[in-house]
């Protein structure tokens, strides 16, 4: 019989996710959502006391403000249930099942944690897949959709799905379509203290679905492909029937993974010993696999490459045999890296990870690689075996996608989205550090004639020497964004003196003196800016950039090119006095 696969083989492993008690369910949720973990242990003393998950978070209540300000511990699941790392993946999905937890803290041989083993993790298991490809969709569906109306209140959703332990609900808007809501959405809500708002404008669209008759390992590559957690299910008249999660995949499948792996160990065990023939359909296998695989002596010596190696590398087997895998080495990671790496090997058996590599010709590239050490009967290492996707278009094709989401197109300065993000992060730590911050509201003055006299691509021209300039007189701590049009905003965090604000926003004007080339013709324009202050003039996201907004169209009105300090008591335009070189209202 083959030997069962450990849960220290698929678990998520590294630094774990850990705050004290007196952190905030707000604080709390950010580190999560910062992170994407679905959960956070709590710790005292350097022990863990608790657990506090994104299930819990359903139970916020978004309409009472004090709830995200609550510690943690006051809100946190305790005991947190524990396995050794040596339970078979298997067990560990029937013991998942019967105490209807989804996660559990993984130990080592001396009690201490090294890893979360959470329905994902199992669900990603290539274990898993035999099973996921006989069943359809459809026969994962336990129950119809949770569904709700896009008019319900942030805080009736939430608790409807705590009291239906539903981890997601489709979201009805006639005007905007259907949307879902997900208990990763809410942790992301919970950490940005957000009001009980509508749920139709929280809502994640479009709604990705499945047929209801694809085979379910179809449904759970969507899911690792797309980076999300749920799939909205359609039968063929394009109705929603349900959703499904890796929680879903995984309901009756425990005990038939349990037996269907050891069976499907033994057997191969069995015609191993019993023909040469599927010795040699195992190694048709190795040969035609997609993917890197290299196989090492116990001195990490290569004695064995396939030929999807030769491919992914340009190395043929009798170039690289003999020599270690260093001959692949990128140097972009140090000694530590690969200290840390046999470390793992050594105390684990296996290592996986990211890490960057050379092709023959040169070329680096971003590999996925597995490597497992294999021992003999007496527990001694004799081989490692490799095996190693190329990811680097995967890699570029996020970077792309996070671009579009969090960056401005043309000028590649941050969105609204990002800065937003930044901002609410400064805010907290202005607070917490009893500093102060500045927003300013930048418009080029007389912008709208550029585009109208030379064109849109002029405009474009401008507006990219504009951001350049802008950047030079900026800290590298300081945000450019650029909301739209020839609107920008500077955030400028840890500011201490209204002096150093002012010395900014002086560069600032002064910069476009020099005039702009564009398209062989000197153009010279001037910016309005208007300035506001954290706390004086706001203490969230919105005031401040309104603060900013009004500012600014001030120094528009009262002669553009010019900069205007925001007084929300006066409510009008003035300069904050200074006492002692601090900004004082």
């Amino acid at each position: 019989m083959g030997q069962p696969l450990p849960i220290s083989r698929i678990m998520h492993t590294g630094p774990l996710l850990q705050c004290i008690p007196e952190t905030t369910v707000a604080e709390a949720a950010a580190r999560m959502a910062e992170y994407q973990v679905s959960c956070i242990l709590v710790s005292e003393n350097q022990n863990i006391i608790g657990i506090w998950t994104e299930h819990d978070a359903l139970a916020v209540d978004f309409s009472d403000p004090r709830q995200f300000r609550q510690p943690v511990s006051a809100v946190m699941s305790s005991p947190v249930l524990s396995m050794p790392d040596t339970l078979d993946a298997g067990e560990a999905a029937i013991r998942l099942r019967e105490t209807g937890k989804r996660h559990f803290l993984i130990t080592d041989s001396n009690g201490q944690p090294t890893g979360i083993l959470s329905q994902t993790d199992l669900a990603r298991n290539q274990g898993l897949e035999p099973y996921l490809r006989l069943r359809e969709v459809r026969a994962a569906i336990a129950r119809p959709p949770l569904s709700v109306a896009g008019d319900r209140s942030l805080g009736d959703v939430a608790r409807q799905m705590h009291r239906h332990h539903a981890d997601a609900v489709v979201v009805q808007c006639p005007a905007k379509g259907l949307g879902i809501l997900t208990e990763r959405d809410i942790v992301r809500l919970v950490a940005r203290s957000t009001e009980n708002t509508r749920v139709t404008d929280l809502a994640t669209r479009p709604l990705l679905t499945v047929n209801e008759n694809d085979p379910l390992i179809h449904a759970r590559d969507l899911l690792i492909e797309k980076r999300i957690r749920h799939l909205a299910v359609v039968n063929d008249a394009a109705e929603v029937t349900g959703l499904i999660g890796f929680h879903d995949m995984l309901a009756g499948a425990e005990q038939m993974y349990l037996n269907d792996l050891r069976d499907a160990l033994e057997q191969r065990d069995k015609a191993l010993a019993r023909s040469r023939r599927s010795l040699q359909l195992a190694e048709r296998v190795i040969e035609s696999s997609l993917e890197g695989i290299m196989v090492t002596d116990g001195k990490a010596r290569i004695e064995f490459v396939n030929p999807a190696f030769t491919q992914l590398t340009g190395y043929t087997a009798e170039e690289v045999i003999g020599h270690k895998p260093d001959i692949l080495s990128s140097g972009r990671h140090d000694a530590e890296f690969y200290t840390r790496m046999w470390q793992a090997l050594e105390h684990h058996g296996y290592w996986r990870g990211e890490i960057w590599n050379r092709r023959k010709t040169g070329e680096l590239y971003l590999e996925l690689l597995t490597v497992t050490a294999i021992t003999d009967n007496e527990g001694k290492t004799t081989h490692y075996a490799g095996l190693f996707t190329d990811i680097t278009q995967n890699r570029k094709n996020e970077e792309q996608i996070r671009q579009l989401a969090y960056y401005a197109p043309l000028t590649k300065v941050p969105n609204r989205r990002l800065l937003e993000d930044r901002l609410e992060h400064a805010i907290r730590h202005a607070h917490r550090t009893e500093m102060r911050l500045a927003v300013m509201f930048m418009d080029l003055d007389r912008f709208k004639q550029v585009n109208d006299s030379l064109g849109h691509s002029a405009g474009d021209e401008l507006l990219l020497q504009f951001a350049d300039r802008v950047k030079e007189c900026l800290r590298e701590d300081d945000t450019l964004a650029r909301l739209g049009g020839d609107e920008f905003i500077v955030l400028l965090p840890e500011m201490e003196r209204l002096s150093d604000v002012l010395k900014v926003a002086e560069r600032l004007v002064a910069i476009n003196q020099a005039p702009y080339l564009i398209q062989d013709h000197r153009i010279t324009l001037g910016s309005s800016i208007g300035i506001s202050l954290y706390p004086d003039d706001g203490q969230t996201v919105q005031e401040l950039i309104h603060g900013a907004d009004v500012a600014m169209y001030q120094a528009k009105q009262d002669g553009r090119n010019r900069y205007y300090l925001f007084n929300p008591g006066a409510r009008q335009i003035a300069a904050a006095p200074v006492i002692d070189g601090k900004i004082t209202n």
